[in-house]
């Protein structure tokens, strides 16, 4: 029996690196968890090591790969991955990292290029990571994907028929999540159909994600990036990432106070929905139940409607009406609609699919 395989040490990565620079050649590097080699994989790999002259991989550890994908991942541990890794032709080097982010290791061995497979855009990668590369001098190069060929699309084609006819939902939230309670009573009470198979959160320590963890849901917080209005690139991407991991169904914006864009509007395009506390048209964006006193309304309240990339300007699917009461402030009368909020939302989730409304298709990635 041959001995089992041991991956490369930082060091001996950083040796190869030196080397190659003293001969004036070039070290590429790229990271994953490689969890599933496909065809996808093998032809990406090629294309990266045409960039050099060797090339490294940066491998997640299991306990890394748990913490980016679930508990359910990886399939299969990190020696077997680096070993399949390893016997590739065009790889030189495999070592295994602890971190989520290939951070320290990018650091540690300078590599001269690093290479990323096209979902992603320079923007879009890890900050941290970003910054480390302009640390080391490395050249950033992205590389197209091989069309239909991904570990997420091969693993939801292997799971679909076991998905059943529930509903999977992700909930996105920023605040107290009283929504999101709503939502998990109706499932808990049998009134909704339908697993919560991801909850996400712009805000580490909001209640949102409290509420989530009590419940025993997984729980994810995305950094949006420095800017205090928008959502980063970055921010979208891991974003999509989650979703596609957890093969959504719906996702529903239950208080998310940022701006969702590419490329989840694309690929979430009628099954991306939001509740927003006025009569829509009316009171389009924030402040609204605001906006309905400044305006002298009689009655405001709340909508469901499908997200698309202009603001609350999706199909609205159903509405609930709230009367405006002499001396109402804004709290008072958004603490109303919210009252009729967590009765419409779940009610129009029970009934997505006898309302014709798409769900993921079994072949999709």
């Amino acid at each position: 029996m041959s001995a089992e395989y041991t991956p490369a040490t930082i060091a001996e990565a950083r040796r190869l690196r030196d080397a190659l620079d003293r001969e004036g050649k070039k070290l590429v590097f790229t990271n994953g968890c490689f969890d599933l080699l496909h065809a996808g994989h093998v032809r990406y790999l090629e294309q990266a090591r045409a960039l050099g002259d060797a090339m490294v991989i940066g491998l997640n550890s299991d306990q890394s790969v748990r913490l980016l994908k679930g508990p359910d991942r990886p399939l299969n541990n990190e020696n077997d991955r680096a070993e399949v890794l390893a016997a590739l032709r065009a790889v030189d080097a495999v070592v295994v990292f602890e971190d989520q982010r290939a951070t320290s290791l990018i650091d540690a061995i300078h590599p001269h290029v690093y290479a990323k497979g096209g979902d992603y855009t320079v923007d879009s990668l890890n900050a941290e990571e970003r910054a480390a590369l302009q640390r080391a001098g490395s050249e950033i190069r992205i590389l197209p994907l091989v069309p239909g060929r991904s570990t997420t699309s091969t693993i939801n084609k292997m799971t679909a028929e076991k998905t059943g006819s529930r509903l999977r939902l992700a909930v996105l939230g920023s605040g107290e999540g009283s929504n999101l309670r709503a939502i998990v009573s109706s499932v808990q009470n049998g009134q909704l159909d339908a697993d919560i198979v991801a909850v996400i959160s712009d805000h580490a320590g909001s209640n949102f994600l409290k509420l989530a963890r009590e419940a025993g849901l997984p729980a994810h917080f995305v950094d949006p990036g420095p800017n205090p209005r928008k959502l980063g690139e970055a921010a979208q991407k891991e974003i999509f990432d989650h979703l596609e991991r957890a093969r959504v169904d719906v996702v529903v914006l239950a208080g998310f106070m940022r701006i969702l864009k590419e490329p989840v509007i694309s690929a979430y395009s009628g099954r991306l929905v939001n509740v927003h506390p006025s009569l829509l048209p009316k009171h389009k964006g924030a402040n609204a139940p605001q906006l309905a006193i400044e305006a002298g309304d009689a009655e405001t309240g709340c909508s469901v409607h499908l997200v698309t990339a202009e603001i609350d300007a999706g199909r609205v699917l159903e509405q609930a009406r709230v009367p405006v009461l002499p001396g109402d402030t804004p709290e008072t009368l958004h603490a109303r609609i919210k009252v009729e909020e967590h009765k419409l939302l779940p009610r129009v989730l029970s009934e997505w699919r006898q309302r014709g409304l798409p769900v993921r298709g079994a072949g999709e990635s």
